[in-house]
């Protein structure tokens, strides 16, 4: 037995058993040491060799008789074990740049939170939620969207998942497989993929300085539109008034839908948050899509979906039998973090960082020579074109601002423009830049 080995006690007690077992060191109805004279001699507790004895009977390696002790049950031919088996090790993975940094969350605040909810709350935390979520939650997030996006949605209208993606598959469900469904191109990698999956048919919707074009939803013969009107990814596009009107008309002469994608839409950097296509909506075709993935951390994986009354009812008749993915321990502690003021003080906080980030960014990346820079006015990252980026890159990286190609974002390639890039700027350290020259 190994004290260095990383696995527990009672496992290394079974291996080696059983390895004596299965190579016939150990012969059938040999009889085993009891419990309390194994355990003295390898020095480990009486409960530590009981657990490792549990193990090997219910693997029928060792038999049990009743006041006489324990006796080695296996008859098979003995086994070859292989020698010097190599021990797998684990490697935690390497990390992955996060959304939102971390440095400014209020730990101490969730924390308090979380306590509270568990003395209010103590066993209902055990009880099944409401398929559309906690309606504490809920309510929560409807006061949220009034006072932040002008958006009136009665709570009970809000449905509660584990993330967006959780939705866009969703709603393949709740609009038909039978729809055409129209996606940004170049947009999020992962949409055609879940798209796909679900056995969707959807067609790349081009996109020209004003965001999706209108005129390819009717050549194209979509249904449902799924677009993010305040602030496009990868390209930054905010589209504007004429354009959503046009996509509005489009929406309401059919019966057809615009799937609102608001992902970061509170990160603006010039005059307040553009106002959400569902707060304008008056025929009921816009489902409104957000997520807190990007305002407090990737791991917090709660969004929501805004419906009509009409597409709400359809919900709750054919889906609304689905449990909701997320913990109620989650949602009330989300929701006492909404109602108590903390998250849209953690939002101020956050776009004052990011603003200063962006800044010391922009600042460092302009010194480069023959760098253009597009659309930097709102968001967590901007394009830049730049003949020889490899320096801007290996600079960046290294502290935690990301460059991909923007091509990588574009269904074919070849439609993007050369040498240009995203930069996204979300997880980067504010503290590290003076030293970046």
């Amino acid at each position: 037995m190994n004290n260095k080995n990383a696995k527990p006690l009672y496992e290394q007690i079974y291996e080696d058993i059983r390895s004596d077992i299965l190579s016939g060191r150990m012969k059938k109805d040999e009889r085993l040491p009891s419990k309390r004279a194994l355990s003295e001699r390898l020095s480990v507790s009486v409960i530590t060799v009981e657990n490792a004895y549990s193990q090997l009977i219910a693997e029928g390696y060792v038999r049990a008789a009743e006041r006489s002790g324990y006796f080695v049950q296996y008859s098979g031919e003995p086994v070859k074990l292989p020698e010097n088996a190599p021990v797998p090790v684990y490697e935690p993975e390497p990390e992955s740049f996060p959304d939102v940094g971390t440095e400014i969350f209020p730990f101490s605040v969730w924390t308090r939170l979380m306590r509270t909810v568990i003395l209010e709350k103590g066993s209902a935390l055990l009880k099944p939620t409401p398929s559309g979520g906690a309606m504490e939650l809920r309510a929560a997030i409807s006061g949220y969207l009034y006072r932040a996006r002008g958006i009136c949605q009665p709570p009970e209208r809000i449905i509660i998942g584990a993330g967006s993606e959780y939705f866009y598959d969703m709603l393949i469900r709740l609009l038909g497989r039978d729809k055409r469904f129209g996606i940004e191109d170049p947009g999020f990698y992962k949409l055609s993929k879940i798209y796909r999956l679900g056995g969707a048919n959807f067609e790349y919707i081009s996109l020209d300085e004003s965001g999706m074009k209108a005129d390819e939803l009717y050549e194209k013969n979509i249904d449902a539109a799924h677009i993010s009107p305040a602030h496009h990814f990868p390209t930054g596009v905010v589209m504007p008034i004429s354009r959503r009107r046009e996509i509005m008309s489009w929406a309401e002469t059919g019966e057809r839908f615009i799937i609102e994608d608001d992902y970061d839409s509170e990160f603006r950097w010039s005059g307040r948050p553009v106002r959400a296509m569902f707060s304008s909506d008056g025929s009921g075709r816009v489902i409104y899509v957000n997520t807190f993935s990007k305002t407090i951390a990737p791991s917090v994986r709660i969004s929501y979906m805004c419906l009509s009354e009409e597409l709400y009812e359809k919900w709750r008749e054919t889906l609304g039998f689905y449990a909701c993915p997320v913990p109620s321990f989650e949602q009330y502690t989300l929701a006492r973090f909404i109602s108590d003021g903390y998250f849209e003080r953690h939002i101020n906080r956050a776009k004052k960082r990011f603003r200063r980030i962006r800044e010391q960014v922009l600042g460092f990346i302009s010194e480069f020579p023959d760098v253009r820079i597009f659309e930097e006015n709102a968001g967590l990252h901007f394009i830049i074109e730049a003949e020889n980026a490899e320096q801007i890159v290996s600079k960046c990286l290294e502290h935690g601002v990301r460059v991909t190609p923007l091509k990588n974002y574009y269904s074919d390639p070849s439609k993007c423009g050369q040498n240009r890039y995203v930069v996204n700027y979300s997880a980067a350290n504010e503290n590290e830049f003076g030293i970046i020259k």
